[in-house]
């Protein structure tokens, strides 16, 4: 039975292949902490999680002091008992972003570890519900871009494939919004899905305001229309239009979704693998909305996020925005508008380790 005996630490900052701003704030740079896992039988795992610009540093330190310690001695096939451990040896943190952040860089690397071990790519580990599923793309639709620029890349996301598109919302009057997206809508044809994504921030009143606008645009989704604690708000929302609410990304536990499916408040899921704590609680999401009949269209990190949908029934869709192509040597993989499912052994990600060298933060740290 293998052990782990060392686990390394370190971070990557990587910038934005675009200006990317929203309603509230501004992607300003993808902080990349990395977890690299070693057992004493030679197999080793690379895990990872992110911020857009805060709160590396701390993720860091929480990897370093509390969690990767505990983890040596451990047997790595015992990812559910270890990730109930490492959660319960933070409890005073949890349930929170940098905790649930930290917890995911560890899982994800326990999972690359064991897929390798078994010479299983991580869709048929944690399912095999299906090899490819549609993609959109969200790299086109930031707040920061006008009209015409919105359907320029609209266009082109159309002619090179995509299925679909996301508009950021959140312009100071409902008009302005409309006004884009009416634009698009338009240039698109009615064949060609358009999400749209509030990132919280909106009052009920005005969520309620704007989906009634919204409405006529025949959209798939309007994402955090409001905070994400407050579930009421959204279940009163999502009563009041025909335009289906997607949560998730600003979650950080299981039960938080679970209290959303309770209330009636949404009609998405969207958890993001790194900020639910990792592979094995996001499973387990995924399975809680198909019991209930919703979707999972899952947040950002695409390079994880085809595996974990190929892996599960009730996924529908792949977010497409690039963001590890300087450190990787492997691609999303993108047929007739679907994202195809890696067969890579692990988590399917080949990271070039001359680049990952070369960015790096600070020199490793190790812990034995």
């Amino acid at each position: 039975m293998a052990k782990i005996d060392q686990v390394e630490i370190t971070q990557i900052d990587i910038p934005p292949k675009v200006v990317r701003t929203d309603a509230i704030q501004s992607f300003v740079t993808q902080e990349t902490v990395m977890v690299t896992m070693r057992c004493d039988d030679g197999s080793e795992g690379i895990g990872y999680t992110y911020t857009i610009g805060t709160g590396g540093s701390s993720i860091v330190a929480l990897l370093r002091d509390h969690l990767a310690p505990q983890l040596i001695g451990r047997d790595p096939q015992q990812y559910e008992a270890i990730w109930r451990d490492l959660f319960f040896h933070t409890h005073a943190t949890a349930v929170g972003a940098i905790t649930s952040l930290a917890l995911a860089a560890i899982d994800t690397a326990l999972w690359d570890r064991n897929g390798k071990a078994q010479g299983l790519p991580l869709w048929r580990m944690a399912g095999g519900a299906k090899s490819r599923i549609p993609v959109y793309t969200t790299e086109g639709g930031w707040l920061n871009l006008a009209p015409s620029e919105l359907v320029e890349q609209t266009l082109a996301a159309k002619a090179q494939g995509f299925l679909g598109a996301k508009i950021k919302v959140g312009k100071p009057h409902v008009a302005e919004d409309m006004a884009r997206l009416s634009a698009v809508r338009d240039a698109v044809g009615p064949g060609f899905d358009l999400m749209v994504d509030a990132n919280q921030a909106f009052s009920l009143a005005e969520a309620i305001r704007r989906a009634h606008q919204y409405a006529e645009l025949d959209l798939a989704w309007f994402e955090e229309p409001m905070p994400a604690e407050h579930v009421a708000a959204h279940a009163q929302l999502l009563a009041s239009t025909s335009v289906p609410i997607a949560v998730g990304e600003s979650m950080y536990h299981l039960s938080q979704f679970g209290e959303y499916v309770k209330q009636g408040a949404c009609s998405i899921v969207q958890a993001d693998v790194a900020r639910i704590g990792g592979i094995t609680p996001w499973l387990k999401v995924a399975h809680l909305a198909e019991a209930h009949n919703i979707a999972m269209c899952p947040h950002f990190l695409m390079e994880l996020h085809v595996s974990l949908c190929a892996a599960v029934p009730n996924s529908r869709w792949v977010e497409y925005i690039p963001q590890l192509d300087d450190l990787t040597t492997s691609r999303l993989q993108i047929e007739a508008g679907h994202a195809v499912a890696p067969e890579t052994p692990g988590l399917g990600i080949e990271w070039d380790p001359a680049q990952l060298k070369a960015r790096r933060k600070f020199e490793p740290i190790v812990v034995r």
